[in-house]
């Protein structure tokens, strides 16, 4: 039987290869980047290693559950907070507390890589996912393939995929872009306690977070993320939005120190618009779709799941 072929190493893809490999299914996985990881990212400037996708994840399921605690045993994962701050039109406002929110030490990149050990990777830009029309039989870039797992945004996956294939109708457009602002100072000057905060009624920012907080090391790093308007005005030079977003950081948090260095991260694909009820797809024509869209509500462990849950959807279908 012809091989899965996965494209797209981040967490619903690493996810979804490594529970089909469990199963005894010959699998390829094929990313484009040099290092795994897809928005669960981390980016290294002198010697900081900040997470510049995924803020963090939750846990609820017990599956995922069980593959937090053995990180966590690892030392690769590690509790942070369960309580953010909101600011609401530039005022500090009351605490929000929620879920326990989970990071990792050596950012949340590490953890996809973790979860594919062992596995059969390759470093390729896939070009086309194509059928034969004679016999039905799937290719990527040529090599066959018996079931053929998209891992990414839905607009990636369309550009993709031969008009032939049917499950092509079931994606959508629906993402909104985001830019991420990394900053770093000589010192903390920010006020004690801070983790991160919601931003709310502000035209640059929706979000903040203490990477030095999160990471356990205390170091003087913030992320912050841009709105949707301002993303969307700035996705070909994300650099411009540099100044306008590094003043309403600073202005938030009262931050008067001038930065070390600053750098803008974009994310064309940041996170899916709308939302799913099922957890996955796999279609009668081969083709299979998983990740964070594929969930009532997009986020880390929704795009485990959905990978994970892909896998044993394909495991029936082959015994």
């Amino acid at each position: 039987m012809d091989p899965v072929v996965v494209v797209g190493g981040g967490i619903s893809g690493v996810a979804c290869a490594r529970a089909l490999t469990e199963g005894g299914v010959d699998v390829g996985l094929l990313d484009q980047g040099r290092r795994l990881g897809g928005r669960m990212a981390v980016r290294t400037v002198d010697g900081h290693a900040v997470d510049t996708g995924a803020s963090y994840f939750t846990v609820s399921d017990d599956r995922f559950a069980a593959v937090v605690a053995d990180w966590q045993a690892r030392g690769l994962a590690r509790e942070w907070t369960d309580t953010f701050e909101v600011y609401d039109d530039g005022e500090r406002g009351d605490s929000k507390q929620g879920s326990m929110r989970w990071a990792s030490p050596s950012g949340l990149r590490s953890l996809v890589e973790d979860l594919a050990a062992g596995l059969r990777t390759e470093q390729v830009t896939v070009q086309a996912v194509t059928r034969d029309e004679q016999t039905g039989a799937l290719a990527v870039d040529g090599r066959p393939a018996g079931t053929v797992v998209l891992a990414m945004p839905d607009p990636q996956a369309r550009r993709l995929l031969d008009p032939s294939l049917h499950s092509r109708s079931v994606l959508t457009d629906d993402y909104a872009p985001t830019l991420a602002l990394l900053v770093e100072w000589e010192r903390r000057s920010w006020h004690q306690g801070f983790d991160g905060a919601f931003v709310n009624g502000d035209p640059h920012l929706t979000w903040i977070a203490d990477d030095g907080a999160r990471r356990g090391d205390g170091a003087p790093v913030l992320v912050a993320h841009a709105t949707e308007d301002l993303a969307r005005q700035h996705l070909a030079d994300p650099d411009a939005a540099e100044p306008v977003m590094l003043a309403s950081l600073t202005g938030l948090l009262d931050i008067r120190d001038r930065p070390t260095w600053s750098r803008v991260q974009r994310w064309s694909f940041a996170h899916p618009a709308g939302t799913r009820e099922d957890a996955f797809h796999l279609g009668d024509d081969g083709i299979g779709f998983c990740g964070d869209s594929w969930s009532d509500k997009p986020r880390v462990e929704a795009a485990w799941l959905s990978g994970t849950q892909l896998a044993d959807a394909i495991l029936d279908r082959r015994r």
